[in-house]
């Protein structure tokens, strides 16, 4: 999945710092506060977000959760706000909000 910056500026001062990261003059704890600057933070959802998500893809919750590689119970507890969604599966179920089921297909 392509990084997404919050301008071109960061985006070129992140690339850099990627590079220095990589020949391991910038620490790690560096690098996360870089990518905090730098890239546009993924965007939290709420119970009924998920579940309106899921039904204009027009998906059952077994689907969505195979596109999503999570189980069917999780998006039950997503849809429920017992629990929310993090990690990958928080950035995948980003990406379908914005640009549909396909384009985790």
């Amino acid at each position: 999945m392509a990084k997404r910056y919050r301008s071109n500026v960061l985006a070129a001062v992140h690339e850099t710092a990627l590079g220095l990261r990589e020949a391991g003059v910038l620490g790690k704890k560096t690098m996360k506060e870089f990518d905090e600057i730098c890239l546009t933070p993924v965007e939290q959802f709420s119970a009924v977000q998920i579940r309106r998500i899921r039904a204009r893809e027009k998906a059952s919750q077994a689907v969505f959760a195979r596109y999503l590689n999570v189980t069917t119970g999780l998006i039950s507890q997503w849809e429920r706000g017992e629990k929310h969604p993090s990690g990958a599966a928080l950035k995948l179920l980003t990406l379908v909000a914005k640009r549909g089921l396909q384009a985790v297909a």
